[in-house]
């Protein structure tokens, strides 16, 4: 960048010639200078014109290097997830909407994906990074089905998400997973992950942009904190009822989550889906 001590400099050597050179990454390119003797003029045309004098500093609007550019590879599509586990069952839900900034995509995109027929993975986050993971991890469970010649089950699973996530730990995949399911002993199992694969079996699970809306309700409704009535067991067709009204909450406050809500109910003798739908503004 050119500062003022040494454009002056340049003017005063060449003259009062019109065009200063900036020397920059993106190529040669100049701005138009005039010099009265007493007063540096920079910039003209659609520019404004900023005049200096020898008290007056750098004008970084005008004189700086073109704008830096930036590239990322990861974008966060919004959404948000749930989990919640039961006795013989697990309730895993999601919102259809996929965002760009202040863009809806599309109000229309599953974030659930089944594994297996008693396991669902929910994913929030970069919508290309969770195709790759939902592509790495169906490629695994078909190599496992083909070598064992049955289904893996749902702690299986839970622990070769966490390493295939530990395997890319040093460029992770922008996806915020929960993990929904029932063991071998047909009891409702829910796995919570952070981006790296650290998991640990929970009652309920939430992720993506409206998980700070829905776990202190889960902490309430569902793990009971502070409460001094009896807790009990909760109905499968209860915490449906239960999982609505918190993506309705989380709906209002935040707008990456909207337009529907995905339901799967997972039990030992298959998975049930249902759809709910939330406001689309």
């Amino acid at each position: 960048m050119t500062s003022f001590l040494s454009a002056t400099a340049a003017v005063r050597s060449r003259n009062g010639e019109k065009c200063l050179p900036i020397h920059n990454s993106e190529g040669g390119a100049t701005i138009s200078v005039s010099f009265d003797g007493q007063n540096l003029a920079i910039g003209t045309g659609k520019y404004p014109t900023a005049s200096y004098h020898d008290d007056v500093g750098i004008d970084h609007g005008i004189t700086q290097a073109p704008w830096e550019r930036r590239f990322s590879p990861y974008e966060f599509n919004g959404g948000t997830t749930l989990a919640i586990s039961g006795k013989d069952y697990a309730v895993v839900a999601a919102d259809t909407r996929l965002s760009s900034g202040y863009e809806i995509l599309s109000r229309n995109i599953s974030k659930l994906h089944p594994l297996t027929e008693k396991c669902v993975l929910g994913s929030a986050g970069c919508k290309t990074d969770v195709d790759q993971l939902r592509s790495v991890l169906d490629i695994k469970m078909k190599v496992y089905a083909h070598n064992h010649r049955k289904p893996m089950a749902t702690p299986s699973v839970a622990q070769m998400l966490g390493n295939t996530l530990y395997y890319k730990r040093f460029f992770p995949y922008y996806a915020f997973n929960v993990l929904a399911g029932v063991d071998s002993e047909g009891k409702g199992a829910v796995y919570s992950y952070d981006a790296i694969g650290s998991f640990e079996r929970t009652p309920f699970s939430a992720s993506g942009s409206g998980q700070s809306f829905l776990i202190p309700l889960m902490d309430n409704v569902i793990s009971h904190k502070n409460r001094l009535d009896e807790k009990r067991d909760l109905e499968a067709e209860e915490v449906v009822e239960i999982v609505k009204d918190a993506f309705i909450t989380a709906g209002e406050r935040d707008i990456y989550t909207g337009d529907a809500v995905e339901i799967m109910i997972i039990r030992s003798d298959g998975i049930q889906k249902e759809l709910f739908q939330l406001k689309a503004d």
